[in-house]
């Protein structure tokens, strides 16, 4: 199952080259598992790059995730002094015509969708973590995206990751991870 949304500038012309981003957060490697599961690695392996959103944990899973595409990541509320150092917690990117906004959207109880839109108001689309839990929708002509997690699925019913699709729009995609606990 997948769920998908359209976001982005209406004047790119027809026939632009599709880009597909990996999209992952809240890994907490080695605490929820040893490595990112294989069907998110073999997804990953077909992509143009690889946006984590935070908790990943310990900096070598972008070393994993690197042998596969590259890699853009910010640290979250779980992630070391070490990684926070290293990554920062907000990124702007700037691809295909489109504004994406990456941060992990930690920082006090509910009202994450306001607190990542506030973050980035000029963004086609923002991606973030933090909930564990897959969000694919669109605010204002902004296309909010939480992958979920591969690897810590709460209270969530499967584990899961995303794609973003960038073309004429951004259109987002959820998969999830067979079964459960």
């Amino acid at each position: 199952m997948t769920d998908s949304h359209r976001s982005g500038p209406e004047s790119q012309p027809p026939g632009v080259s599709q880009i597909i981003i990996g999209v992952i957060a809240d890994t907490h490697i080695p605490t929820r598992a040893r490595t990112v599961p294989t069907p998110v690695l073999e997804t990953f392996a077909r992509v143009n790059l690889v946006i984590h959103a935070g908790d990943l944990t310990e900096l070598e899973v972008l070393d994993e995730l690197s042998r596969l595409a590259p890699v853009v990541a910010v640290a979250g509320n779980m992630d070391s002094w070490e990684v926070r150092r290293k990554l920062g917690e907000t990124r702007l990117l700037e691809l295909e015509g489109f504004r994406i906004g990456v941060l992990h959207g930690h920082g006090g109880y509910g009202g994450v969708e306001a607190r990542v839109l506030a973050a980035f108001p000029e963004a086609h689309c923002i991606v973030f973590g933090h909930t564990h839990a897959p969000y694919c929708e669109r605010h204002g002509g902004v296309l909010l995206f939480n992958p979920g997690s591969p690897t810590d699925r709460r209270r969530q019913p499967r584990a899961s990751y995303g794609l973003l699709h960038l073309g004429r729009e951004i259109r987002g995609e959820i998969r999830y991870l067979d079964g459960g606990d």
